[in-house]
């Protein structure tokens, strides 16, 4: 969904700066698209300041941040035994979904504060990246809802902080799309993963990501929301 992302906006004509772990193929897009690579560990939130300072001098400024990080586990509250979740891997999902989320967040708007504004006052836009697990978590992923509805629970908090200095903030709250360990799993098992969608019955493709991100950067309305990219689906309980 970055890199889709990515393409779109560079095609629109933007400068764009992606920040990646070592050894991803985010050195190769940014060349593909005549863009800029930095190397960024969003858990490392020193590093990522130093990071996030230096694309945004590469840019020459920001006026967008589109955030896509993330990941989780599978474990339950309580084990078959009755034994409880470990605190420290709870922590890390928290860290990586929400927290990294929210340090990228402050960062980029502070840049954005600084721009003049468009005809429309807007000085920026920030777009989080959610999931629909934080209104429907299925058994085993108490870590990773809790994250993701933490995204998702920012956005109007976030918007109405910002809407004196003219940035918006919204977040996208994709099902299960084609991308990463999903996109290596046979046929078989997408289709079941996916039943339960109204239509289209498939995994999301990560151009469709790309598009709304496109669309909220482009439409001054949108501000302040959760916006649901699922086919119609929701989750069953597993």
């Amino acid at each position: 969904m970055a890199r889709a992302t990515a393409e779109r906006v560079a095609a629109a004509g933007a400068k764009v700066a992606i920040l990646d772990r070592p050894g991803t193929e985010g050195a190769a897009v940014a060349e593909a698209i005549g863009g800029y690579f930095f190397e960024c560990d969003i858990t490392d939130f020193e590093g990522t300041e130093q990071t996030v300072a230096a694309a945004i001098e590469a840019l020459g400024g920001l006026d967008v941040g589109v955030n896509v990080a993330g990941g989780g586990i599978g474990k339950k509250t309580l084990d078959k035994t009755g034994a409880a979740h470990d605190l420290e891997s709870f922590r890390q999902v928290v860290d990586l979904n929400l927290v990294a989320t929210f340090n990228l967040n402050r960062l980029q708007a502070e840049a954005m504060a600084k721009n003049e504004p468009n005809a429309d006052d807007e000085r920026g836009v920030i777009i989080n990246t959610a999931s629909i697990a934080a209104f429907e978590g299925q058994i085993g992923q108490i870590a990773y809802t809790a994250s993701k509805a933490g995204v998702a629970g920012m956005s109007l908090t976030m918007a109405r902080d910002l809407g004196s200095f003219g940035i918006r903030v919204n977040a996208i709250a994709p099902s299960l799309f084609d991308t990463g360990l999903v996109k290596a799993a046979p046929d078989e098992m997408k289709q079941k993963l996916v039943a339960d969608a109204a239509f289209p019955k498939r995994m999301g493709n990560p151009d469709e990501y790309a598009k709304l991100a496109v669309a909220i950067i482009d439409n001054p309305m949108l501000n302040g929301g959760t916006i649901r990219l699922d086919a119609g689906q929701r989750f069953a309980p597993r």
